[in-house]
């Protein structure tokens, strides 16, 4: 499982601090973490073209492309900033404007993300002064964004710190570091204890990439699913991108991944093989099921859709809890 933080705040103090002792609790559960320093990438504000509701995706070439794969993997994404004005900082704004693309995705083109079922966000931030209504409109914005990004959110997932301005004031507050590990704890641990079930074929392109899809979606609050590839693409196959619509699952912001990178990143308690041709691959410990598929990906769309159901019927009908 993997926990992504947007940090926000231009410099490392009191905000990287906080993030900081959360993904540390967050890896001592055994979650893979990640920190993306948002004001050190190269991320454009939103230009207002109307691309991403026209044709489902933003056009702008720089580090958003990658974050928008992230948001899709990840399990939590908390976003953490000081407040600026009442809001976020810029360089994260233009994160959160950004992903009007995921918002389309979602309620222009009516696609839901594998992870939307099970995705947590959770928002922390620190402020200079002690007004009581300081983080009324961060609370406002991170709303709407993690509605975009399509990750549970409510004002349980909140932690909110005052008077914190000068260096190091985090680190002086009498509580505020252990609350942010003891809702790391809280959140992540039930997460990290869920069976993780890896579906694998040969390019991770299309068949465990559909799997992985449904199991996420219909099952994922309950199990870690993963996929990957003995010899993965480069990209996955833009067929089951557009048969997976069909059914309003999003695959489009998924990368395949390699046998060997999961492997090093996940304990595996069970392995879907989809296909014959990766029949040998043995993984010490874990459970093995071997499905004969037909490898779909070169078409036609009638044979990737007719797989693709198969896949679903699978899927909705095997007892995951027997692993």
């Amino acid at each position: 499982m993997l926990v992504l933080a947007l940090q926000g705040s231009p410099r490392k103090g009191n905000t990287y601090k906080m993030v900081t002792s959360f993904l540390n609790k967050c890896k001592e559960l055994g979650a893979r973490t990640e920190m993306l320093e948002v004001a050190k990438m190269n991320i454009s504000g939103c230009r207002e073209c109307d691309t991403c509701s026209t044709k489902g995706f933003c056009p702008i070439d720089d580090d958003m492309q990658k974050v928008f794969f992230l948001l899709r993997e990840a399990d939590v994404v908390v976003m953490a900033t000081p407040v600026f004005f009442y809001g976020p900082t810029a360089q994260l704004k233009a994160v959160i404007d950004r992903s009007q693309t995921l918002w389309s995705k979602k309620h222009v083109f009516k696609l839901n993300d594998p992870g939307s079922t099970s995705r947590i966000g959770i928002l922390l931030s620190v402020g200079a002064t002690k007004g009581k209504n300081l983080f009324d409109p961060m609370t406002l914005i991170a709303k709407y964004f993690f509605d975009a990004v399509q990750a549970n959110f409510s004002s349980e997932n909140t932690l909110f710190f005052r008077k914190i301005e000068r260096p190091h004031d985090i680190e002086k507050h009498p509580t505020a570091l252990k609350d942010v590990e003891s809702m790391a704890e809280s959140i992540v641990a039930p997460l990290a204890k869920r069976k993780k079930i890896l579906f694998l074929c040969k390019k991770n392109s299309c068949r465990s990439q559909m799997a992985y899809g449904f199991a996420r979606y219909y099952f994922g609050n309950r199990f870690d699913f993963i996929s990957a590839g003995t010899d993965p693409a480069e990209k996955v196959n833009p067929l089951m991108v557009e048969v997976m619509a069909e059914k309003s699952i999003d695959m489009s912001y998924i990368k395949p991944k390699s046998l060997d990178e999961v492997l090093s990143q996940n304990k595996i308690d069970l392995v879907i093989a989809m296909g014959c041709e990766d029949g040998c691959v043995n993984i010490p410990k874990a459970k093995k099921i071997d499905l004969q598929l037909e490898d779909p990906s070169k078409g036609p769309i009638e044979f990737v859709r007719k797989v693709r159901d198969e896949i679903e019927s699978f899927v909705k009908s095997f007892d995951f809890d027997r692993i």
